[in-house]
Formats: structure tokens, C-alpha cells, sequence
């Protein structure tokens, strides 16, 4: 048979227990309880739920044979790979005290010291590659000025930290969700990680996005040197955290049962972490700022578990804060030079703003009038003295539509539809009574 190789950038699978670097009581534990979550399991299903090639919890299966607490219920050459295993009433009872300790079941984790070796590795190989024409081609999708895409790309290619600020609807959440289209790696995502006798699960189904292996058929029949089942190969994060952000999010979560879930910059690892509308949080700035100095400038973050003890973790995140508040009105003048780059969402000008528009309508297969963008601008927005925003051609739009299906009407874009659409968007600052 012939061997595969792991993608290239994603660990390969172990080949032997010790290449876990878990000890042998943890693997027999995880062995113990997901044979008494299934009930019963072929070898290979029970590798393939562990993450990890048979013949690494082959040892440990055999010792739950010597010592009676599992035994084989069925099973045909080519040997134990195909072998039923279910755990005996003995083994049940041994299960049930591995759960009173920790109530993890699930991949095999791997060690702190090998997601942190890996993490700095991938850094090291797989630098940003932010050149002019990857950053245009990364924010096509949007109406941006070249002086302002000139300004993004080197603060991306520094992967450091960037501070997009202006004024509300200019589209500086999109802005920054963008910046992970530049990212073109996947990466490898760790089901959990074990910290001492801890287990913190960090692979989430909800945050990241998992690339298919492409394997050949060959790869189907030889697992060696296949990707470790223990990691999962992803598209690289992107994670938004807004206004319901607290500094718990940024600890570790729960911790009962003997694991936790991962904070939102581990979860961010490796990606894009963006902290939108910055200054609205649960808490104040100050504090929020403060938890983001030391792995700003040192690339590494400092988790605590519940028993007190702190360990390090790899910071490799590039972090994004959007805000319409101004930049000297944060309280922390500090904070704020540790963020090296600084870019103002500009507000739109009338050819940017058309092309807005008509970037929508054709993303929405609705039609409307020649000129109708410019025309509006003149005769609606103008006179209400409305300073242009990016999202204001979204909004109207909708808006229009909405009332042509109230209507019963085409969904053909007129200027006396987008009045109707202007005068129950905007509010007018006037006296009800004198109405």
C-alpha cells in the first residue's frame, strides 16, 4: 500500500502512543467513557471517534481486556481493528468514576507544549502575504478608496492590531470581516487541548469553518501519515465578538465537569478577532483595554484555571476594534499607541455612493430608473441636509422594495419610490403638533 501524506501545514496523524505525548492513564480514561457513552464500538470506530490510528489505543484496550473491565462481543479477521469492544458491568462502574473527575468525552486532546510548537511553526511558514494587489482583490466586494485600501494593507501585512474608526454606517464592521479574505492558509484546529489534567475544548463547529481532505483513494485504505484526527484543518478564523462582549469571554469558560471552552482569542487563533463597536461593551474601555496590553505586545496571552494556576498560551491574532468614537476620546493614551495602525472609514463621496448603489441592484436583480442614484441624492438627500453614508443605499433600497410589495407594485426602482423609501427612513426633526 502506498502512504499519504498529511496536507501540507497540518500535523500528521501519530503512529504510536508515545507520539501522542498524552500519557497512558489519560488515553485509557477517554477509551473507558466513550465505550460507555456508545455502548459498543468496532476498533476502527472507536479510533476514528478518538481521532487517532488503532494501534495507538490498541494498549490500552488490551489492558481493559486483562483486567476484565472489556471485553470483545464480536469481530473478524483481519483482527482487533474489527473486533466489537463494550465495556463489562465492572468497567461500567470504572467509567462512571472517570466521569465524576471529568465529563469530557471526545477527540483525544492534544498537549499544550504541541499547540504552542505548532501555532509558532505555522507564524513562522505562513506569513500574511498583504501585497496591493491581494488586498484589492480581498475588499473587491466593497465601494473603498485606494488611499484607504493603501492604508489596510500594510496594517495587515504587519499582523499586528488596527483601530478602524469614522462615522456610523460606512460599513467598518464589513471592513474588517474583509481582512480575513486576504488569509488565503488554511489551519489546523485542535478538537482540545490538556493542560495539566485539564481539558479545554477549542475546535467549535459554530466559529470555524472545516476544509475538506481531499483524499485519493489511496488514502482511504492506508491511514499513515494521513492529517491527525485530533486537529481539524480550517478555513482561518474569523470571530466578531460586539456590544454583549464581557472580560469573561475573554477567560476561560465554565470549568466544571473538568474542562473549559476556549475564549474568543484562542477560539481566533491564528485569524481575525474583531472587537466591534468598541467603547459600547457591558464594561468600561478601560478595562477591556487593559486586558489586551500584554498580548498585544508580546504575542502571548495568560489563561488561569479554576485551581489557581496560570499557563501561556501563543497570541497569534490579529485584532480589529471599529468604533464611531474618536481616537483621543478613548481613556487609555497608552493602549492606543500599542495599536499601530490607525484607518478612518471615510464617509462616502456622490461617485462612490452611486457606485454603491448600483453594486446593490445588481446583487438584488432589481432594476430602476437611469440616474436614479444621482437624482435622489439632489432632490431627497440633499435638501435634508443628509451626509452620505455606505450604508445608505442598502437601507433605502430594502426600504423601497418593501413598499412596492406592500403596494403590489414591480420591483423597478423610481424616484418617486425611493421618496417614500427616504421620508420612512430618515427622521424628520420637526414638531409633531405642528404637522
Amino acid at each position: 500500500m502506498i502512504a499519504v501524506e498529511a496536507p501540507v501545514g497540518m500535523p500528521s496523524a501519530p503512529q504510536r502512543l508515545e507520539d501522542t505525548g498524552l500519557s497512558p492513564d489519560v488515553i485509557l480514561e477517554l477509551v473507558t467513557k466513550t465505550l460507555h457513552v456508545a455502548g459498543e464500538l468496532k476498533g476502527t470506530e472507536l479510533a476514528r471517534r478518538l481521532g487517532v490510528p488503532f494501534q495507538v489505543i490498541e494498549p490500552s484496550l488490551d489492558l481493559l481486556k486483562r483486567d476484565r473491565f472489556c471485553e470483545i462481543v464480536g469481530g473478524h479477521a483481519p483482527g482487533p481493528p474489527s473486533y466489537s469492544y463494550r465495556l463489562t458491568d465492572a468497567g461500567r462502574v470504572r467509567a462512571l468514576l472517570f466521569l465524576e473527575s471529568g465529563r469530557y468525552v471526545g477527540t483525544l486532546p492534544v498537549t499544550l507544549q504541541q499547540y504552542t510548537a505548532y501555532m509558532n511553526s505555522f507564524v513562522h511558514e505562513y506569513r500574511v502575504n498583504a501585497t496591493q494587489s491581494s488586498v484589492r482583490d480581498a475588499f473587491a466586494h466593497l465601494v473603498l478608496s485606494p488611499r484607504m485600501l493603501d492604508q489596510l494593507g500594510p496594517a495587515i501585512a504587519s499582523w499586528h492590531s488596527l483601530f478602524v474608526h469614522g462615522p456610523t454606517g460606512n460599513g467598518k464592521s464589513v471592513i474588517a470581516q474583509a481582512i480575513r479574505n486576504v488569509l488565503r492558509d488554511d489551519i489546523a484546529v485542535p478538537h482540545a487541548i490538556l493542560i495539566d489534567r485539564h481539558i479545554v475544548r477549542v475546535y467549535d463547529p459554530v466559529t470555524h469553518e472545516p476544509r475538506p481532505l481531499e483524499l485519493d483513494a489511496a488514502a482511504s485504505l492506508q491511514r499513515t501519515n494521513v492529517m491527525d484526527g485530533r486537529w481539524v484543518r480550517c478555513r482561518r478564523p474569523l470571530v466578531t465578538a460586539g456590544g454583549e462582549m464581557t472580560l469573561a469571554s475573554l477567560d476561560l469558560g465554565d470549568g466544571d465537569g473538568g474542562f473549559y471552552r476556549a475564549p474568543l482569542q484562542l477560539l481566533a487563533n491564528g485569524g481575525v478577532l474583531v472587537i466591534d463597536d468598541f467603547g459600547r461593551q457591558q464594561v468600561p474601555p478601560s478595562l477591556l483595554l487593559n486586558r489586551w496590553i500584554v498580548p498585544l505586545e508580546n504575542g502571548v496571552d495568560y489563561l488561569t484555571l479554576q485551581t489557581g494556576e496560570k499557563f501561556e498560551v501563543p497570541f497569534h491574532v490579529f485584532v480589529v476594534f471599529t468604533t464611531n468614537l474618536r481616537p483621543r476620546e478613548l481613556p487609555d493614551e497608552a493602549f492606543l499607541r500599542r495599536i499601530r495602525y490607525k484607518v478612518l472609514a471615510e464617509s462616502p463621496d456622490v461617485d462612490a455612493f452611486v457606485e454603491i448603489f448600483a453594486n446593490y441592484c445588481r446583487a438584488r436583480r432589481v432594476s430602476c430608473e437611469p440616474f436614479l442614484a444621482e437624482s435622489m441624492i439632489a432632490r431627497e438627500l440633499g435638501p435634508r441636509q443628509v451626509a452620505l453614508r455606505g450604508c445608505h443605499p442598502r437601507d433605502l433600497i430594502e426600504h423601497a422594495l418593501a413598499i412596492a410589495r406592500y403596494f403590489d407594485r414591480p420591483p423597478h426602482l423610481t424616484l418617486d419610490l425611493m421618496r417614500e423609501a427616504c421620508t420612512s427612513y430618515f427622521v424628520e426633526d420637526r414638531d409633531p403638533a405642528a404637522a
